[in-house]
């Protein structure tokens, strides 16, 4: 049986902390080629000493979708499989074995693997969605500024999903992410009916607090023929809501998230922010009842639209704080344990369970 050639290819800037783990994670491959854009720290040389390939080239103006297309450039001509990764991922051990085993059988243009975006404080995956960053060689091509995604060059695209496999994302929240708007400004400049970068540019506005930026992108974002995948959909109409929050409008908030309900009932994240509204306004009978709703969805989809928050201790304190001042003081209880049983640090939730447990021993009045 033919060996398959399998290479690794990456970007680079400053990422002198994140080589060694990087690279580790990556041998299973049989290169790494890396195009490094301008580090100023040791990068490269660590790189180079871990017999990794590596270009270096500055690109002015810069675009993400250049340099990858660039550090592609690099890989040998005779790959049978390019993995594009970042020096702030990892693939768990075994992944090459796996990989090859599908692509064997299926024989694809690109596969898919689940990629665990981010992690709660005791190291559990929490926002998980599938990623496909694995590609053939000359099958595709970078695409957009920022927010870069593979582009299909034949005629037929084949993408299967590699079971077993995965990624693990570490970010560094200390790298500035400041030319992102303004990437993203071009890129919607370069492609007004791309759905996604829309949705993309009226997020990054509502991440800058420019509300009405923010509004007015993300109904553009809504408006587009193309914009046909509710996830997102409600993602903006969401987004939408938290700009008119922040514009101290209430009021079309709610009515936003209630519009985010209607197009993905079957997420938890429009009914857990407008609980939360109405939480905040001590309306506690509607906080319970939206936190209800959103509870009778058992399991987080692997999209990268799900947000943490909907499911780790503060779904479950907020549900507990409002079962209890509408007087479900046993929901109270056991949702307050949930809570600790998430976030076991937290004292105040431990102080309300020890609250909640001395009014249930108390007969009522």
């Amino acid at each position: 049986m033919k060996k398959l050639k399998v290479y690794v290819y990456a970007i680079s800037k400053n990422e002198s902390k994140f080589v060694e783990k990087y690279v580790k994670s990556m041998k299973e491959a049989d290169d790494i080629y890396v195009f490094d854009t301008g580090s100023t720290d040791d990068t490269v040389e660590k790189l180079k000493s871990l017999n990794v390939h590596v270009k270096e080239e500055l690109i002015t103006p810069f675009r993400f979708d250049v340099a990858r297309n660039k550090s592609l450039e690099m890989v040998p001509k005779d790959a049978d499989i390019c993995v594009c990764t970042d020096f702030d991922e990892e693939f768990e051990p075994g992944w090459r074995e796996k990989l090859e085993n599908v692509w064997r059988k299926e024989n694809p243009t690109r596969v898919e693997y689940l990629y665990n975006w981010s992690f709660d404080t005791y190291g559990n995956p929490a926002t998980t969605f599938y990623m496909s960053k694995i590609h053939k060689r000359d099958a595709y091509t970078w695409y957009h500024p920022v927010h870069e995604v593979l582009k299909c060059l034949e005629e037929q695209e084949k993408s299967v999903v590699v079971e077993g496999m995965v990624l693990n994302h570490h970010q560094d929240v200390n790298k500035k992410r400041s030319s992102y708007l303004p990437l993203l400004e071009e890129s919607v400049k370069e492609d007004p009916l791309d759905d996604r970068n829309m949705h993309y540019l009226g997020r990054e506005y509502m991440y800058y607090e420019k509300w009405n930026e923010a509004i007015d992108t993300l109904i553009r974002h809504l408006n587009l023929k193309s914009s046909t995948w509710k996830d997102e959909r409600a993602a903006s109409m969401r987004f939408i809501a938290r700009s008119y929050l922040g514009l101290k409008r209430p009021m079309e908030a709610k009515m936003w998230l209630e519009q985010a309900i209607k197009e993905a009932p079957y997420l938890r994240e429009g009914y857990v922010e407008l609980a939360g509204l109405y939480y905040e306004e001590k309306n506690y009978e509607k906080s319970y009842h939206y936190l209800k709703q959103a509870s009778l969805i058992k399991e987080k989809p692997k999209t990268y639209i799900n947000e943490d928050f909907c499911w780790n201790s503060y779904f479950y304190d907020m549900l507990s704080i409002s079962a209890y001042f509408i007087g479900k003081k046993e929901e109270a209880l056991e949702n307050a344990r949930m809570a600790h049983q998430l976030n076991p640090l937290e004292k105040r939730i431990e102080n309300n369970i020890k609250l909640i447990e001395e009014k249930l021993k108390k007969p009522e009045n």
